[in-house]
C-alpha cells in the first residue's frame, strides 16, 4: 500500500476511536462589532456590537478537535452550578457531546473568556475564572465518574488538557495515571506550569517552546536546536515518556524520543501560511497527536500530521476546530 493509501486508512480508522479528555473547560464568548470612533470618556475605541457567539473552550475545544476528526470525545471536567455552565452543557449537547463526563459544583463559577472584536480585530479580552484547585470533594466526584467511564466503555486514548484553572491537580493526575498504565491506554499531556513535573509515566507530552524553557528553567536563543534537544532530552527522562512533542510557532514542531538505546529528534519545519489567529492551535496539536497515538503511528507521522492540524488553525478567526477533510488534502499534497 503506498503512503497516500495508508493516510486515506489512517484518517478512516479515526473514526473508529473513542478519546477521553481531562482538564479546564471554559465558555469562550466572543463579542463582534465595528469601530468608527473613539470615546469620548477616555482614548479608546467604542465598539458597536453587531453579533455575540458562545463557543467552547479550553479542554473543550480539543473535544471539538477530536470530534472533527471523526472520533469520539469524551469530556471529563468540573463546571459552576451557573448560567455559564448551563450555556456551556447547552453548547454541548448542541455539537452531540456527551454530557455524562461533567460535574457540577456549587463551589466552582465556570471559566468565561470574553473576546471583544472590533473591524474583525481583537481589541480585548476579559476573562472570568477562578484558579483554586478542585476541592477534596469535587476532585472525588471526577474520580469516580473517570472510574466510571474506564469501566464501562472502550478508551482508546486520554489527553489532559490543563490550563492551570484547578481541574488538574498531582493527586488526580498520579490516580489516573495508575489506571491508565494498568489499562494500557496511551496518556497525551498539553501542560502548563503549575503541574508540569507531575506527569510522570505519560506516553506523550506537548509544551510549547516557551513553556519547555520555562519548565526546564533555561534560557536559550529559538534557533538553538541543540539546547532544544538537550532540554527535551532531559525533560523525557524526568518524566519517564516516550515522546516530547515541542510545537515552536513559526519553526515548526519537534519530537523527541529514545529508539533502541539512542537518542533522536525530528524537526519539521512550519508550512508557510496566512496566520489570522494563533488561538486554540494547541488545543488542534494535542488532540491530533493523541488520534495518532491512539492508532500506533510513527513519531514522524504523530508530528507532521499534528503540526499541519495547528496550522490550518491558525488560518481561521478564533477559536476553531480542524476541518478532517482539509487535513487529509493538505497531508496528501505534501507527500
Amino acid at each position: 500500500m503506498d503512503k497516500q493509501s495508508n493516510y486515506k486508512k489512517l484518517f478512516e480508522e479515526f473514526n473508529k476511536l473513542t478519546i477521553m479528555i481531562i482538564g479546564d473547560v471554559m465558555v469562550d464568548s466572543y463579542l463582534w462589532g465595528k469601530v468608527e470612533r473613539i470615546s469620548p470618556e477616555a482614548p479608546i475605541p467604542i465598539v458597536a456590537l453587531r453579533k455575540r457567539e458562545n463557543r467552547m473552550g479550553g479542554a473543550a475545544n480539543v473535544a471539538m478537535n477530536i470530534k472533527s476528526m471523526g472520533a469520539k470525545p469524551i469530556l471529563c471536567s468540573v463546571i459552576g452550578e451557573d448560567d455559564k455552565g448551563v450555556n456551556f452543557l447547552d453548547l454541548l449537547k448542541k455539537e452531540k457531546i456527551a454530557t455524562y463526563g461533567i460535574i457540577k459544583s456549587p463551589q466552582r463559577i465556570t471559566t468565561t473568556k470574553f473576546r471583544i472584536f472590533g473591524n474583525s480585530t481583537q481589541m480585548l479580552r476579559v476573562d472570568e475564572e477562578e484558579e483554586d484547585d478542585l476541592s477534596e470533594n469535587d476532585r472525588a466526584n471526577l474520580l469516580a465518574n473517570i472510574d466510571r467511564i474506564l469501566s464501562k466503555e472502550k478508551i482508546d486514548g486520554i489527553i489532559f488538557q490543563d490550563y492551570n484553572k484547578g481541574v488538574i491537580n498531582p493527586i488526580l493526575i498520579k490516580e489516573v495515571i495508575d489506571r491508565t498504565t494498568t489499562l494500557k491506554i496511551p496518556v497525551a499531556v498539553d501542560p502548563k506550569k503549575k503541574n508540569f513535573y507531575d506527569f510522570v509515566g505519560v506516553t506523550l507530552f506537548k509544551p510549547n517552546l516557551k513553556e519547555l524553557k520555562e519548565g526546564m528553567k533555561i534560557e536559550f536563543d529559538h534557533s538553538d536546536r541543540d539546547m532544544m534537544i538537550s532540554a527535551a532530552q532531559t525533560l523525557r527522562e524526568k518524566l519517564n515518556c516516550q515522546y516530547i512533542l515541542t510545537t515552536l510557532s513559526e519553526l515548526g514542531i519537534m519530537i523527541s524520543m529514545k529508539d533502541n538505546l539512542e537518542e533522536k529528534n525530528i524537526f519539521i519545519p512550519a508550512h508557510v501560511r496566512s496566520i489570522s489567529d494563533v488561538s486554540g492551535a494547541g488545543d488542534t496539536v494535542i488532540g491530533v497527536a493523541a488520534l495518532c497515538l491512539a492508532q500506533k503511528c510513527s513519531p514522524y507521522e504523530i508530528a507532521y500530521i499534528s503540526n499541519l492540524a495547528g496550522g490550518l488553525v491558525c488560518e481561521e478567526v478564533g477559536v476553531v476546530p480542524v476541518n478532517k477533510d482539509k487535513l487529509l488534502k493538505e497531508v496528501l499534497a505534501l507527500l
